[in-house]
């Protein structure tokens, strides 16, 4: 994407339309932020992701991290729950706890949560298949804190077509899967009106292999199909559309980041307006949370981790994102330590309070180069949609194989640039150190598994079966129905349904998805 040119000049962009294409900051079409004063009045929201071991051992860091200064929680999930799988099912057997927090019942997420008060607070969680039960279970803890589910804020990723193209945990086939997205849709309308009902991501179709275009191409062709399937539901574009949000990754070409989160703004205040004819500039604007790219870290030389993320991060500062999570310099080797933890959280709030950057809404804007990449940018990712529209679609894309070959294909390509050091990644295929010291690393206490397993088991015994057997049942009838399954769900919850369990029953129904092999 980066030309190589000496340097860019007016005659570069004789053909913009500077008036039309930029306007000013909050205006349409928001190339230049959603927010007139952008940070001058409020900082992004510093949002560090975490989650290991266990509730208990989660909120410690939680409360930790609050108490360092972050302003709002992005929870991880351990692999078993986000696959819909208990803590003492065989397959969990020796993830539980490793890659997030396992959330079993709504025991746990009262325990991730004890003493954290979710009026005063704004959570992100980082999951999809089960994204409905998760939101029941901490819907259901703020209830029981005495806070209304319609003052909780926060964010669920439910993204799940970027499961399919990119990430794969996934469960049921697309049909199904559609079917829980809209419908949570349609229950956080009225219930929950503060609550992002989704962060179409990006990220992980980016960190999987993909292009700055293909990751904008696909995330916007992923949310075109959440908006048609929403309005087929029967919900006004502008009922549900201001609850959309987004999520996309730094990487480590910081004027092409910059360029490609403004020429973001653009494309979606298009989709919006003139494909769908969202009305109100709330349902136009693009909001997103950026996680700098944990594919940019290296094993080697882990130090160095740090100027990757800062000089990451930074740039999506200056293109303008509304919440931000630093990585952490030893997550190419395993979890973040508290210190390495809040380090990242440190690298943020340097950037936010000590640079000067936030006290302009676009810095780099009118810049001949940074405005050139926008627009190729644009151009490129238009491109894309437009062939992926003939083909029917991204759900179509994604059952052809196409979206999947696509990133394997650029994955493939920006390896072999290593290699053959066409592209140089220090202390990996340059500037060498092979006396490195060992690093400090966060380690996951083996027994914490065991003793999450025994916790399900004792919860298992001391609820009300009849109850549990008979929120099931009555889940598993919606489901072959068209009822709005949302308030099933937290009925299921709030009796210590698990997530196994709720999970089975709609598997009864949806059935399971099977992928194609691309080659």
């Amino acid at each position: 994407m980066t030309d190589n040119k000496d340097c860019f000049k007016p005659e570069d962009l004789s053909d913009f339309d500077w008036k039309k294409e930029l306007g000013a900051p909050g205006a349409y079409p928001f190339t230049r932020g959603i927010y007139p004063d952008m940070y001058r009045s409020r900082k992004w929201t510093m949002r560090q992701y975490a989650g290991f071991g266990n509730a208990e051992e989660t909120n410690k860091r939680f409360r930790y991290l609050l108490g360092n200064g972050q302003t709002g929680l992005s929870v991880a999930f351990d692999l078993p729950t986000q696959m819909g799988l208990d803590s003492d099912d065989p397959m969990a057997l020796g993830e539980v706890g490793r890659t997030g927090v396992p959330i079993d019942t709504l025991k746990d997420m009262e325990r991730l949560f004890d003493q954290i008060d979710l009026g005063k607070v704004s959570t992100s969680m980082t999951i999809n298949a089960t994204s409905a039960i998760l939101l029941a279970m901490y819907r259901a803890v703020g209830v029981k804190q005495g806070v209304s589910a319609a003052n909780l804020s926060g964010t669920i990723q439910n993204d799940i077509l970027k499961e399919y193209e990119a990430r794969n945990t996934y469960i049921f086939p697309p049909k199904g899967s559609m079917r829980l997205i809209t419908d949570i849709f349609q229950f956080c309308a009225s219930d929950m009106p503060k609550w992002n009902t989704i962060s179409i991501s990006g990220y992980h179709i980016r960190e999987a292999g993909a292009t700055a275009v293909q990751e904008l191409a696909f995330t916007f062709a992923n949310a075109i199909e959440y908006v048609r399937a929403a309005q087929s539901s029967g919900l006004e574009v502008d009922s549900f559309a201001g609850q959309l949000s987004f999520f996309f990754v730094a990487q480590m070409n910081f004027f092409e980041e910059v360029a490609k989160f403004r020429a973001a703004r653009r494309i979606w205040a298009k989709i919006m307006r003139d494909q769908f004819g969202a009305k109100s500039p709330k349902s136009q604007t693009l909001r997103f949370h950026v996680q700098t790219a944990g594919s940019s870290l290296t094993l080697q030389q882990p130090d160095n981790n740090i100027v990757r993320t800062t000089l990451e991060a930074l740039a999506a500062a200056l293109g303008g994102c509304q919440s931000l999570h630093t990585n952490s310099k030893d997550e190419a080797i395993a979890l973040p330590t508290e210190a390495s933890a809040l380090t990242a959280l440190r690298t943020q709030q340097i950037i936010a309070f000590e640079t000067g950057v936030t006290n302009v809404a676009d810095p780099l804007g009118g810049s001949y180069y940074i405005e050139d990449l926008t627009n190729k940018i644009e151009a490129e990712v238009e491109e894309y949609l437009r062939r992926i529209e003939e083909m029917g679609g991204a759900i179509k894309a994604v059952e052809s194989g196409y979206i999947q070959k696509e990133i394997q294909d650029s994955a493939y390509e920006d390896h072999q640039d290593i290699e053959r050091k066409a592209k140089l990644v220090v202390g990996v295929n340059s500037f060498i150190d092979e006396h490195e010291d060992e690093i400090n690393v966060q380690r996951i206490d083996p027994a914490l598994e065991g003793r999450q397993v025994s916790a399900l088991q004792a919860l298992k015994e001391s609820r009300d079966q009849e109850k549990v057997a008979a929120a099931l049942a009555n889940l598993h009838a919606a489901a072959n129905s068209t009822d709005n399954l949302i308030p099933l769900i937290c009925q299921a919850v709030e009796c210590y349904a698990t997530v196994g369990e709720i999970s089975g029953t709609l598997k009864k129904s949806f059935g399971k998805f099977r992928p194609m092999v691309t080659i």
